[in-house]
């Protein structure tokens, strides 16, 4: 494939917004108290082929429209034929409900619920007015896929350790009864109590114990996340022509309020202080991210300003997530979601997000 094509298939898939992606796994994965595994791997690869998948469904589907508005785009400018547009957006979700099979039966029912949610908004739901809740919903399930797949791994995991330590409790409660029948013998020799039936019990009880992750704990992050990605949604669908004051100014004040629960609830919580700092500076690098162009696209509602409030608030969503990650003890991956922001930043200069 020709540079050219390459920067047009980058172009079209919006690569530079593929960032914003890996954190909603991470950040469900955080929410179980569970270390990233197979499971949050196989999510991440889903997220990201629908992703990609919503990308080329959105430009195919808007290809008429791009053409009065945006005939730079792939599809009008001739780069990409609107049927290879098509095809990649229905290998692309092919690849993810594959991968989210490849996870378990809850996440491939999550994925295909993010599928279906993608493809009515590309298709139908982005131009009415529940466009924006669709977007938020599709977010909100992509860290509820993460945190079921994280969720399903572990399970398994754990559920193979405690066949193995099952086995080995029922041969250790084996030597037990024959300790026990040799006690109650000589109970009656000398009157020792015989507490053999007890330690097995004991034994067989402490071998059954599992704590099995719950999905449930994921979806306080998944609202926040849904909230955010509401408010940049509503902001994008003035970008073509612009003129919208309101809407800009609501999204800054939910950024500022989203920004604020996350530092108020870190601070009544029982980490170190270490974490909650870490917390503190994760949500104010989100608003810092998207306040700025939000107020900016206030003051002056032109399709530039808010061109770039959209990628701000596109922007914002890796410290949300990494903010989210890291409440809930994830201080690693919320790092390594940090890691991605420079890298976002640059290659926007060269693709934009939006």
């Amino acid at each position: 494939m020709r540079k050219r094509d390459l920067g047009a298939w980058a172009e079209l898939l919006r690569v530079s917004a593929l960032f914003t992606v890996p954190g909603d796994a991470l950040a469900g994965a955080a929410a179980l108290g569970v270390a990233p595994n197979r499971g949050t791997a196989l999510a991440l690869g889903s997220s990201l082929c629908l992703y990609e998948a919503g990308m080329a469904l959105n430009d195919w589907a808007d290809r008429d429209e791009d053409a009065i508005d945006r005939p730079h785009r792939p599809i009008p400018s001739g780069r990409i034929a609107p049927r290879s547009a098509l095809a990649a957006a229905a290998v692309l979700t092919g690849a993810g409900l594959a991968l989210s099979a490849a996870a378990g039966r809850r996440p491939l029912a999550l994925a295909t619920a993010l599928a279906a949610t993608v493809w009515s908004y590309d298709l139908h739901v982005k131009h009415t007015r529940g466009g924006p809740a669709a977007m938020a919903a599709a977010r909100s399930l992509d860290v509820l896929l993460g945190a079921a797949a994280t969720g399903t791994a572990a399970t398994g995991t754990a559920a193979t350790g405690t066949a193995a330590t099952s086995g080995t409790a029922a041969r250790a409660a084996s030597g037990l009864g024959t300790a026990a029948t040799g006690m109650a013998r000589a109970r009656s020799v000398v009157g020792a109590p015989a507490r053999g039936s007890s330690v097995i019990g004991t034994a067989v009880r402490g071998a059954g114990a599992t704590t099995v992750p719950t999905t449930r704990a994921a979806l306080p992050g998944a609202l926040v996340m849904g909230a955010h990605t509401y408010a940049v949604t509503s902001v994008s669908r003035h970008e073509a022509h612009g003129g919208s004051t309101l809407v800009p100014l609501t999204a800054l004040a939910a950024t500022l309020g989203l920004g604020a629960l996350g530092i108020r609830e870190q601070r009544t919580s029982p980490g170190t202080p270490a974490a909650r700092l870490l917390v503190t500076a994760l949500a104010g690098a989100y608003v810092r991210t998207a306040a700025k162009p939000f107020l900016h696209a206030a003051l002056n509602p032109s399709p530039p300003l808010t061109q770039r409030a959209v990628g701000g608030g596109i922007r914002a969503m890796i410290p949300l997530q990494a903010a989210l990650a890291a409440r809930a003890g994830g201080g690693a991956s919320a790092l390594a979601l940090m890691g991605l922001v420079p890298l976002a930043r640059k290659l926007a200069r060269k693709v934009s997000p939006t």
